[in-house]
């Protein structure tokens, strides 16, 4: 069952973790992509209380981005008060875009991954670090690009489920236009991040909150009163997108020679 959450007290331990994290690594900026979604809405005003003016958003429309979604980061950079930076994908998109055989989910892939990297590089130029914007849902599902949107140096909302991204965004004032439009990664025209899972975030949520600490997705060792709750099409296809994308968040594995 998912926790209670006082949104006052999590806006604060959010704000002293972004300060205390980018602190221990002998930082004082931070830097993050705004997209004009919801995820990276909340996480630019989280950074903006944290570090004012030493937190900056960059801005990274593909040819394929929402107009909508780019308008949308404008009017939060600006009513935030946030440095902003525009970089079109464009010059890179040509190149990529011209391979043989390229296939929708590559070039989503490419995007973000291209994202990450002047993320990165503008991280190195100003001396700051590049702050996440994945949710809960997303890193258990593995819903995202590994070294592409799920890189980063820290994240402050990786413990919020997307359905609390939702009644957190509404809390700190987030503009309604954001908040109500459907949650899409923007990777190509017409994206829905719901539409591509086959389920939305409120009945995913419902049945993570129920899984989570435990060891194996292993149907014959949930409790029947969680499984019971569900439909088995969707326990099946929601556990093997989880076993399917866990290696994006485990670390890297290294062989250790002194075992031979």
């Amino acid at each position: 069952m998912r926790i209670k959450r006082d949104w006052s007290k999590v806006k604060d331990r959010l704000v002293g973790f972004l300060r205390d994290e980018v602190e221990k690594r002998g930082f004082e900026r931070v830097v993050l992509g705004l997209s004009g979604g919801l995820d990276s809405a909340v996480v630019a005003f989280l950074s903006n209380v944290a570090f004012g003016k030493s937190a900056k958003a960059l801005l990274m429309p593909s040819t394929k981005s929402s107009p909508k979604n780019l308008e949308d980061a404008w009017k939060l950079a600006e009513m935030l008060c946030m440095p902003c930076e525009l970089i079109p994908l464009e010059p890179y998109e040509q190149i990529f875009g011209s391979y043989e055989g390229m296939d929708r989910v590559r070039y989503g892939n490419f995007c973000a991954r291209i994202r990450m990297m002047l993320l990165y590089d503008v991280s190195q130029r100003e001396r700051a670090l590049v702050i996440g914007t994945s949710n809960k849902s997303e890193r258990i599902l593995g819903y995202g690009t590994i070294y592409g949107d799920m890189a980063c140096a820290i994240n402050p909302i990786g413990d919020l489920f997307k359905s609390e991204i939702f009644e957190f965004a509404a809390y700190l004032g987030i503009p309604q236009a954001i908040i109500s439009k459907k949650p899409s990664a923007d990777l190509y025209e017409g994206q829905s991040d719901e539409d591509e899972l086959g389920f939305t975030y409120e009945q995913i949520d419902a049945l993570l909150c129920e899984i989570e600490g435990f060891s194996s997705l292993d149907e014959k060792l949930i409790p029947p009163h969680i499984t019971d709750r569900f439909p088995q099409t969707f326990l099946k296809e929601i556990f093997a997108r989880i076993e399917r994308n866990r290696f994006k968040t485990q670390a890297v594995k290294i062989y250790q020679l002194e075992n031979e």
